[in-house]
């Protein structure tokens, strides 16, 4: 069975052990950012050299040049081509739906208007997308080519000019649902980088890889850390933390999808938490045995548990 830390709200010591539950460790904090100060700062003065050296160092990826680290468009059309007919009509139809809302919001919200006032001063707004902008695409523990289309189609929409995507590739390991969606949704260039070298590459420019306006998209805590530091440099969208989500059940919902909805969470790493609140106890039990009897068919049931 899984190990639940099962808590009670009525109990005296709830708040001493949902603190404990919660708590970041500062030490750790404190470390990942001076790591990633170190590495933006050599990404900054030394480049592509300093982007090949830390990705030979952490994702154990040697190559000579970073052209080398670069996956042709063709690449990822051929990656697309050959997906099993489930897994490509799946993409498709989530890259349709990314598509159509943010066409939606584009045609609703990022309109071009302007006036006169009495005095005769026109004023309005105009709308222009940017011209370049980095996507961060996990690579390492998992891939998810949700994290493409979400990233990649409302650039794409917003009509920016160029859309350079960088995705860690540990050991080499190039993930084929992740490429075929950068085919999909339009990226322009592909770099097998990952971490905070990726993100320093994409603040600074290096003489492979272009400078971008900004940076969108999920990363682990270095990632979070690096974006967080180049803010300012380049725009960012959000610093996004080890995933987190809570999940409210009055105890109506069949526990098995309110066991996936926790799994969808915790299977990104082992730092994100996944929390249920309920005020009924036994449907509690009920989502623990759902758990239990799910788990084992999880892709990522290590990481989960």
């Amino acid at each position: 069975m899984m190990k639940i830390a099962r808590l009670d709200s009525a109990a005296a010591d709830f708040d001493t052990r949902l603190q404990r539950l919660l708590h970041w460790s500062e030490a750790q904090d404190q470390g990942i950012e001076a790591a990633v100060a170190t590495i933006l700062a050599e990404v900054r003065s030394q480049g592509d050299a300093a982007v090949l050296a830390r990705t030979a160092q952490f994702d154990g990826v040697q190559a000579a040049s970073v052209a080398e680290l670069e996956i042709p468009r063709a690449q990822l059309q051929v990656a697309f081509d050959g997906l099993p007919g489930a897994q490509r009509k799946a993409l498709e139809l989530a890259a349709a739906r990314v598509r159509s809302y943010h066409e939606r919001q584009r045609d609703a919200v990022c309109r071009d208007w302007d006036y006169l006032d009495e005095d005769g001063s026109r004023l309005g707004q105009r709308v222009t997308p940017l011209d370049r902008v980095g996507i961060y695409v996990p690579g390492g523990k998992a891939a998810y080519p949700s994290s493409v289309l979400m990233n990649a189609i409302p650039a794409q929409v917003a009509g920016v000019a160029e859309i350079i995507m960088v995705v860690p590739t540990p050991k080499g390991e190039r993930n084929a649902l992740v490429l075929a969606a950068a085919y999909l949704a339009g990226v322009h260039r592909v770099f097998t980088v990952g971490g905070a070298q990726a993100v320093g590459a994409l603040a600074y420019g290096t003489a492979t890889i272009p400078r971008v306006d900004k940076i969108t998209g999920p990363g682990n805590a270095y990632v979070a850390a690096a974006k967080r530091r180049v803010f300012g440099q380049v725009g960012i969208d959000m610093i996004a933390g080890p995933s987190e989500i809570l999940v409210l059940a009055d105890g109506s919902v069949n526990p098995d999808w309110v066991a996936m909805d926790l799994f969808s969470q915790a299977e990104h790493d082992e730092l994100a938490q996944s929390i249920l609140l309920s005020p009924d106890a036994a449907y509690l039990d009920a989502v623990a045995a759902a758990m239990d009897h799910l788990l084992p068919d999880m892709p990522r049931a290590a990481v989960i548990r």
